[in-house]
C-alpha cells in the first residue's frame, strides 16, 4: 500500500489516495494571505494526540518545520483561509486520517 495525501489550496481539500486510487477526501482550512500554506513535498513526522490549544484534538506535523496538519476548535473555519499557514482539519477527519497514515506518509501541498 502507498498512501499519500495531496492538498489542494485552491479546492480547500486534502486527498487521501492509495497509489492512484482515491480513498477519501476531506475539506480543510489553509493559510491566509500574510501566512500562506507552503507549497511543496514533506513527509509526516510525528504525531501528537491532544496538543491543546487550537489544534483541536491530534496534530500531525510536517517535515517543513512548524508546519502540520491538525484539528481545530473553531469547526467554522474550515474551507477557509484562516491558518498560520498549517491545514486544519475537523476534528473527526482528522483522526480518521490519522488512523489510516503512519508516519513517513509522503504529502504534496500545490
Amino acid at each position: 500500500m502507498a498512501l499519500w495525501i495531496d492538498v489542494s489550496i485552491r479546492r480547500h481539500q486534502l486527498k487521501l489516495f492509495d497509489g492512484s486510487k482515491l480513498i477519501k477526501t476531506y475539506p480543510v482550512a489553509i493559510g491566509k494571505i500574510v501566512t500562506p500554506t507552503p507549497h511543496g513535498s514533506y513527509k509526516i513526522i510525528n504525531k501528537q494526540p491532544n496538543p491543546g490549544g487550537p489544534f483541536g484534538v491530534l496534530w500531525m506535523g510536517l517535515s517543513k518545520p512548524h508546519y502540520g496538519i491538525h484539528g481545530t476548535n473553531n469547526p467554522s473555519s474550515i474551507g477557509k483561509n484562516v491558518s498560520h499557514g498549517c491545514i486544519r482539519m475537523y476534528n473527526h477527519d482528522v483522526l480518521d486520517l490519522s488512523s489510516r497514515v503512519s508516519v513517513g506518509t509522503p504529502v504534496v501541498i500545490h
